[in-house]
């Protein structure tokens, strides 16, 4: 190989790598990440170690530049944690929303039905939620949309 091609190709190889990694940050920062967050235990614990896993997240991509979307899925006696009446983290769902509105949080339908058929009476869900038809169903198709899945 001459000195001119090899010259020639440092040149080509330079310019490459001083204009991949621009377009490797651009790539990241309009890259939007997906994660679910599962809550299936009674225990206030398990429900501020989502809670702030999901903050620490977000707090984390922020700096970054970059865009998260967050869902808390909640099923079986992790349904407490969205609920009126018994929430030990009602307040903390109520802030968390207000900072941060990419942060959903779904309470599984199944679990609302027989909960309010055991107590003879309907049961009240913080504003905060959103009832899905099944929690492990929506936990599946989220995974099947490309999220993450997390369980604290």
């Amino acid at each position: 190989m001459s000195k001119l091609t090899q010259l020639a190709l440092a040149v080509v190889a330079a310019f490459t790598l001083a204009f991949a990694a621009p377009v490797q940050q651009a790539v990241a920062k309009d890259k939007i990440h997906h994660v679910a967050f599962h809550v299936n235990q009674k225990d206030k614990a398990v429900m501020n170690l989502a809670l702030n896993n999901v903050q620490n997240l977000i707090n984390y991509y922020k700096k970054k530049g970059e865009k998260i979307v967050v869902e808390v899925v909640t099923y079986g006696p992790g349904l407490h944690m969205l609920r009126a009446d018994t929430s030990p983290v009602k307040d903390r769902i109520a802030s968390i929303s207000l900072t941060y509105p990419s942060v959903r949080f779904s309470a599984c339908g199944n679990t609302h039905a027989k909960m309010a058929k055991a107590a003879g009476k309907p049961i009240k869900l913080v504003s905060e939620a959103t009832r899905v038809p099944s929690g492990v169903v929506r936990l599946v198709e989220l995974q099947e949309q490309g999220y993450r899945y997390i369980r604290p």
